[in-house]
């Protein structure tokens, strides 16, 4: 089955709302919206710049996407 409601087409961000539930909202007792916001900044900071994928070969999602528009912007 192709086109929209694929499954394959969510299966990316499933993954990333799934680490981060785990990784910091089940972990912490958030007291206000301004601690979960700094909680989600801090995360997620840390899952783009020093988090390393095993699907970027081992580089972060930083990494891997700078690069990639480096290439396209040489060309």
């Amino acid at each position: 089955m192709d086109g929209k409601g694929r499954w394959m087409d969510n299966v990316m961000i499933e993954r990333l709302w799934l680490s981060l539930k785990y990784e910091c909202i089940y972990l912490h007792a958030f007291e206000t919206g301004s601690e979960v916001r700094q909680g989600l900044k801090h995360w997620i900071d840390f899952y783009n710049t020093r988090c390393p994928h095993s699907s970027l070969d081992d580089r972060t999602s930083n990494e891997a996407y700078f690069a990639r528009r480096i290439i396209k912007l040489a060309v």
